[in-house]
This record gives C-alpha cells, sequence and structure tokens, in this order.
C-alpha cells in the first residue's frame, strides 16, 4: 500500500481532473515543494491570510465596535493577548492537515469513529449558517447605509458567491477572497482619523471590569469572535485543496502567523476607532447596526471616513468570511460522510460538497431577510461560538496528540504552553458567558 510522507495511507484516488496540478487529498496531484526561499514562501502564502482575514468578519467587527463604544480601550489587552493563541490554534490545524493530507472532518472519523465526526460537523454547521447569518447582515447594512435595496442586495451576493463557489476552483477562489478581505485595511485610516491619545490607550491596557457582566459578555463574545468552529475545517481543508506537502509546513506556518496578527490589528484599529470617538463622550452607547455605527462616527471622522472607509472594511470582511465560511461547511459535510468535498472537483464530481455549500448560503441569506436586529444577533452568535470552543478545541488538540506520528507532535515547553493556552480560552468562554447571563 503507498503512504505519504507522514506514514498514511493513500486512499484516495485521483479525480478525473486531476491534470491541474494543486490539491493532495482532494485528488490534485501535489506540487512540487523545492522552491527556495521567498518563492516558496509565496507559494503557500493563502489558506492561512484568507481565513485569518474572514476571521474578522461582520460579526466580529460589530462586537469590536460595541466593545470599543461600550468600553472604550478596555477591549485592547484582549486583543493582544489572544493573537498566540488564535496562531498555536490554526497551527495545529495546519499541521494536521499538510502532515496527513486529511481533512478535519475526516481525520475524526478515521481516529475517532464516524459518530464522533457527525457530532463535529453538526457544531461546524450550526456555528457556519450563524456565522453566515452575520455576514448578510453585513452586507445588509452596508446597503441600508449607502440606501441600495437590502433584499435585492443579499440575494445577488448570495446568487454570486453560489457561482463562484461553482465555477472557480481554490485558487481562483483564493485569489479572490484575499483581495477582498484587503477591504479590512481601511479600518487603519478609519483608527488614524479618529485621533486616539496614546495616554488613554495605555490607561485602557490595565482597565479590565471584569466584575461587570456587561464587560464579560463582550469579552465571551470577542473569544468568540476570534476563535471559531469553521476556521479549523476551512485551513485545514485548504492546505489540501491548496497541495502543499510537508517540505512546505514552515512557509504555511508563516503564512497562518502573519494572518494572525493582521486579524487581532483590524479588530485593535476597530476598537479603537470607536472609542477614540463615541467611546470617549462618556455616555457609553450601545450600537444597533452598521448604519448607526457609521451616522455616530460621522461627526468625527467626516462623511468619507465613516461611510466609505467603515461601509467597504464591513463589506470586504462580509463577502470573504461568507466565502470561507461556506466552503468550511461543505468541506466537514464531505469529510464526516465520506464523500468527495474539493474546489477542485466539477459539480458532477462532487454534488453533496456543493449542495452543502450552497445550502449553507441560501440558509444565512433567508435568516438575514427576516429583519432581525443585527447587533443583538451578532453578539449572540459570537457567544454561542465561545461555548462551542471546548468541542472544536477537544478535538483539535486530541487529533493533534493521536493523528501524528509521535516525532510530529508537540513536545517540551510549547506542548504546555499550548494545552494551558486553548484550555484557559475553553475557560474564559465559558465561564465568562455564564456569568454574565446568569448574573
Amino acid at each position: 500500500m503507498r503512504r505519504d510522507e507522514a506514514g498514511y495511507a493513500v486512499t484516495h484516488k485521483p479525480a478525473r481532473s486531476a491534470a491541474r496540478p494543486g490539491a493532495g487529498a482532494s485528488g490534485i496531484l501535489p506540487r512540487a515543494a523545492a522552491r527556495p526561499g521567498l518563492l516558496l514562501a509565496a507559494s503557500v502564502i493563502g489558506p492561512g491570510l484568507m481565513v485569518m482575514l474572514a476571521d474578522t468578519d461582520a460579526g466580529s467587527i460589530v462586537t469590536a465596535a460595541q466593545s470599543g463604544a461600550l468600553w472604550g480601550y478596555g477591549m485592547l489587552l484582549p486583543q493582544l493577548l489572544l493573537i498566540p493563541v488564535l496562531f498555536v490554534v490554526q497551527e495545529m490545524t495546519v499541521r494536521l492537515g499538510v502532515l496527513t493530507q486529511r481533512g478535519h472532518g475526516e481525520l475524526i472519523r478515521e481516529v475517532f469513529g464516524a459518530p464522533w465526526a457527525v457530532l463535529s460537523v453538526a457544531t461546524l454547521f450550526i456555528a457556519a449558517v450563524g456565522a453566515l447569518v452575520t455576514e448578510f447582515a453585513g452586507i445588509a447594512g452596508v446597503a441600508e447605509l449607502f440606501g441600495v435595496p437590502v433584499t435585492p442586495t443579499v440575494l445577488l451576493a448570495a446568487l454570486l458567491l453560489i457561482g463562484l463557489g461553482l465555477t472557480g476552483g481554490y485558487r481562483r477562489v483564493e485569489y479572490i477572497g484575499v483581495a477582498l478581505g484587503l477591504f479590512e485595511l481601511f479600518f487603519l485610516p478609519a483608527a488614524w482619523l479618529a485621533h486616539p491619545s496614546a495616554a488613554a490607550m495605555v490607561r485602557g491596557l490595565g482597565h479590565l471590569p471584569l466584575g461587570q457582566s456587561g464587560y464579560l459578555l463582550l469579552l465571551a463574545a470577542n473569544v468568540g469572535a476570534v476563535i471559531m468552529p469553521w476556521m479549523v475545517f476551512y485551513q485545514q481543508g485548504a492546505v489540501i485543496d491548496k497541495g502543499l506537502r510537508p517540505g512546505q509546513l514552515r512557509g504555511a506556518r508563516l503564512d497562518t502567523l502573519l494572518g494572525a496578527i493582521v486579524t487581532q490589528l483590524v479588530m485593535i484599529f476597530v476598537v479603537v476607532a470607536v472609542a477614540a470617538t463615541i467611546g470617549r463622550s462618556g455616555h457609553p452607547t450601545a450600537l444597533q447596526g452598521i448604519p448607526e455605527i457609521s451616522r455616530a462616527l460621522e461627526p468625527f471622522l467626516g462623511f468619507a471616513g465613516a461611510k466609505l472607509a467603515f461601509g467597504l472594511g464591513i463589506l470586504g470582511a462580509s463577502l470573504v468570511a461568507a466565502i470561507v465560511v461556506s466552503v468550511a461547511a461543505a468541506f466537514g459535510v464531505g469529510e464526516a460522510l465520506g464523500y468527495p468535498h474539493s474546489l477542485n472537483r466539477k459539480l458532477s464530481e462532487a454534488p453533496h460538497f456543493y449542495l452543502a455549500y450552497g445550502l449553507a448560503l441560501a440558509l444565512g441569506a433567508g435568516v438575514v431577510l427576516t429583519g432581525l436586529p443585527l447587533v443583538h444577533l451578532t453578539i449572540d452568535i459570537e457567544v454561542m461560538n465561545a461555548i462551542l470552543l471546548p468541542v472544536v478545541l477537544g478535538f483539535l488538540v486530541a487529533l493533534e496528540a493521536r493523528a501524528l506520528p509521535r516525532r510530529l507532535r508537540m513536545h517540551g515547553p510549547y506542548r504546555l504552553f499550548v494545552y494551558l493556552a486553548t484550555g484557559s480560552v475553553i475557560v474564559v468562554g465559558l465561564v465568562t458567558t455564564f456569568h454574565a447571563v446568569l448574573g
């Protein structure tokens, strides 16, 4: 029986479309990894950056804006502390994908059995639909901000995203997703135009009102907004669809580190922009939607800074996240149930994959068109993500300890740090959520 570099039996048969270079376990022949230095790094960048740009989705941005409006700079320190946590979680995902050439749901099925894989994917699909609700709500909010009819805008966005998945192939989807995600950098000039006080920011780093239930609820939401179930499924599947091999693992890690820093910087830009404007008024204000956030920022940032920067940032974040979340849901369903699952396959070759992809998008768009309030719904969904973290991170850590050969697992102080980091995130997410809800 033929085995791959990590010692795993290769059981996947090549797809009929295997003429293109690209993804290992999904049926496409791997790309050679003998490129030196910067060329090698450039060839692997994409999955980590894209999933991290999607991490700073519409829900995360609204959560960060709400944090800045209600608690000023008091949420800056948690954003910084989450950078290494986010990296080590997704680094495990990358290592599992590159070294085993198996997706996350597929590994759970092989190591722990089909029932556990179904449980994991059920968790994924709930989180994915919840996330897509916030993405389409973000698109609806931008449409409302610019005076464009909401219903046709949301429907058009859903149809375009479905069409992209059906006609793209992994590499085209990645290029378009990263390009859309870079619109989030518009939050940088918004933070700059807000003229934040450096002294106030330093004071905010030490101001953590952990005794207040409102702060704890937003802290749980921020934790849930940073580490989400669909991120694990997407990146582990994406490194396979892209064709990354063990010799490219170092570059894939750098891609993940770059993405972790960028996504948290975007969150910090949003917190700073809102804290330096709405938050400094002395009257904490609960924000009700994207148009309201923009109107509240306009006296400080001007029309262009408030409407264009914030609107375009939200739009880019919503679109890249909608792509990643729906693909993650399709990856997970295919992996857990044993169906073909790859963007490099045609519709006729992977009908279940594309059905799950389209269904997730349709459900997310449909819920938004009911007219539910964005901000309250967003906070609730991010808190739900925090509650789901024990399932997601529990499987991830267990797979790292069992699915990889011993020499390729974490060792020593790094292993201890990862266990402490993931355990702390689980505890913080659960404790702050229940304390806030019950208190």
